[in-house]
């Protein structure tokens, strides 16, 4: 094996892998240029905005707050069944109000047969 032979071998392997390197480099690159080019999603004008509600003064059987997913909007009176759906239910008013854990605040409205 003369030295030519070994310096072209070589170099058809060095190049060959740079070539599918930069093809791999080129392809990220525009997949993520054109990711950050995008505009972002913007909410569709009158579409309902889903919120998780905390039932305030209401714990569940493991002591932990009450949490209600809900896309009405602030003002709307829901009835909470209790527990495992039973007792005569309580009325929650959802708000705007923001709590610490990110919730919106559904404050207790009434109880029923009270």
């Amino acid at each position: 094996m003369t030295m030519h032979a070994v310096l072209t071998g070589w170099t058809a392997d060095v190049l060959g892998g740079l070539t599918v390197a930069l093809v791999f480099f080129l392809l990220r690159r525009a997949r993520t240029h054109r990711a950050a080019a995008r505009p972002a999603a913007q909410p569709v004008p009158g579409a309902r905005v889903l919120r998780t509600y905390t039932l305030i003064g209401v714990r569940a059987a493991d002591g932990q707050p009450v949490h209600l997913p809900s896309s009405r909007p602030a003002g709307t009176v829901l009835t909470w069944p209790g527990p495992g759906g039973a007792g005569a239910g309580e009325q929650f008013e959802l708000t705007d109000a923001v709590l610490p854990d990110g919730t919106y605040a559904a404050e207790r409205r009434c109880l029923y047969g009270r």
